[in-house]
């Protein structure tokens, strides 16, 4: 049997030193990743102590509209000092996020971090250039022997769309990465390695919502959800096993393409603002609506907050306004326009409830209510890929969270409700960047970090 094998060949010796990190170079470019005393940092902190932002290599001025977005959670890697000669990017539907690593006040003996970026993917020649702007920083602090070796790792479906564009613009190489792999390499160099990175969610504790995870080594099996433009769920079961079990095309791509219909807003923080605002009462049918005020349906643990039906307000709030105007009220369900100088209807107006611009319902809750129906759905459907396939951990990806509290509330309970608290949902706190991560660590030997961190060495 493999088990009874004994390598007597071969001993275990740890590589710790800058030296022996230098040493185990394989080829130009490809560097271990030293994590020693890694943690994120808090840039409110940094800020205020330092008074500036190291991230941008663009020197962009204070005030100018930039096209990107910068993480501001930005890993610090305090004793990695080798050399780094490639950038990593995510291209997905809706964003390309980049992850680079950039030195400490530019001296090599102070270590550095990794930077995470995203643009609109809508703004790929924006990414194109930031990218140039690092490759001429890294000439700049390498050398122009150096330069050549730079390299783009990308993945996502854009890094087939945008190769020929990117390789031609930048006059470097650009190596294609699976998907799926970089997703769950990402994710496993997270779980594994960086502090204060996974957390759980329960507002039953206000004061204490949030619970960080310490870094663990066993993590398989485990239920990936990684909501992007769709869904993708993946049944992960050891390094490199696993297998895409389901997903569903209701995802932020959904929320995104609705709201700018519904509400007129331009981009997905400008949606999840208003969302913050809202109030999903207004429009969602509670089950308080149906069994009275104050009343619920205990017996199945439905609360009287419970949302019975997502939008199922709206229609019987249109048809009472048609029978209002037909009566000689005002008509007016957000579909024709409205004049300023019309009065609004009067607060005790049961029939038409006007909220300003013509509008009969609000953007704030029409934004709530979608958040709350695509997220709910997403947790119910992961709960049964979980129950079906028998795992307990379900960590949830991609940029739709963005670290907003309402969405991870509503996934988080989710999974509480349907397995009666039984399971738990994981967030981390760089959901978005798992594949682009897992890109830039594809640039490094195999099986290297805190599991694998003892090297096998010929005697």
């Amino acid at each position: 049997m493999a088990s009874a094998e004994r390598p007597s060949f071969k001993r275990r010796r740890i590589s710790s030193s800058a030296t022996d990190m230098q040493s185990t170079i394989q080829q130009p470019g490809s560097i271990k990743i030293n994590v020693a005393g890694a943690y994120i940092i808090d840039h409110e902190v940094e800020d205020s102590s330092h008074g500036s932002n190291t991230s941008s290599p663009t020197g962009s001025q204070e005030g100018e509209e930039q096209s990107y977005q910068h993480h501001n959670r930005d890993i610090r890697l305090p004793n990695h000092t080798s050399i780094v000669s490639h950038v990593a990017a995510d291209i997905g539907g809706s964003l390309a996020k980049v992850v680079y690593f950039s030195r400490e006040n530019g001296n090599p003996e102070s270590g550095g971090r990794l930077n995470f970026l995203s643009f609109e993917t809508d703004k790929i020649d924006d990414c194109i250039e930031y990218l140039r702007h690092l490759q001429s920083k890294y000439q700049q602090a390498n050398g122009a022997t150096k330069a050549a070796e730079l390299m783009v790792m990308a993945t996502g479906g854009g890094a087939f769309k945008f190769y020929d564009r990117i390789k031609e613009r930048l006059g470097v190489d650009v190596v294609r990465e699976d998907e799926m792999e970089c997703l769950i390499m990402g994710l496993d160099f997270f779980i594994t390695e960086i502090p204060t990175e996974v957390f759980t969610y329960n507002d039953a504790d206000p004061d204490n919502a949030v619970e960080y995870q310490e870094p663990r080594e066993e993590v398989y099996p485990y239920l990936l959800v990684n909501i992007g433009s769709g869904v993708s769920m993946i049944k992960v079961s050891g390094p490199s096993q696993y297998q895409r079990i389901g997903g569903t095309s209701l995802g932020g791509g959904t929320l995104w393409g609705l709201l700018s219909l519904l509400t007129g807003a331009r981009n997905f923080d400008d949606m999840l603002a208003m969302a913050d605002k809202g109030e999903n009462s207004a429009v969602d049918l509670l089950v308080g609506d149906i069994y009275g005020e104050g009343m619920g349906y205990e017996k199945i643990g439905l609360s009287e907050r419970t949302i019975a039906s997502s939008f199922g307000k709206v229609l019987k709030r249109k048809r009472e306004a048609e029978r209002s105007a037909e009566d000689g009220g005002d008509l007016s369900n957000g579909d024709a326009s409205h004049s300023p100088e019309q009065p609004a209807a009067p607060a005790d107006d049961k029939a038409v409830n006007l909220v300003g611009g013509g509008r009969m319902f609000k953007p704030e809750d029409i934004s709530r209510s979608l958040l709350y129906a695509i997220s709910n759905n997403i947790g119910q459907i992961a709960y049964l890929q979980s129950e079906k396939h028998n795992l307990q951990r379900i960590y949830f990806g991609g940029s739709f969270i963005r670290g907003h509290q309402q969405t991870i509330h509503t996934l988080s309970f989710a999974i509480k409700f349907w397995s009666k608290g039984a399971k738990q949902a994981y967030f981390l706190r760089h959901e978005g960047y798992l594949g682009a991560v897992g890109a830039f660590i594809k640039r490094r030997p195999p099986n290297w970090g805190r599991r694998g961190s003892v090297e096998l060495v010929d005697v």
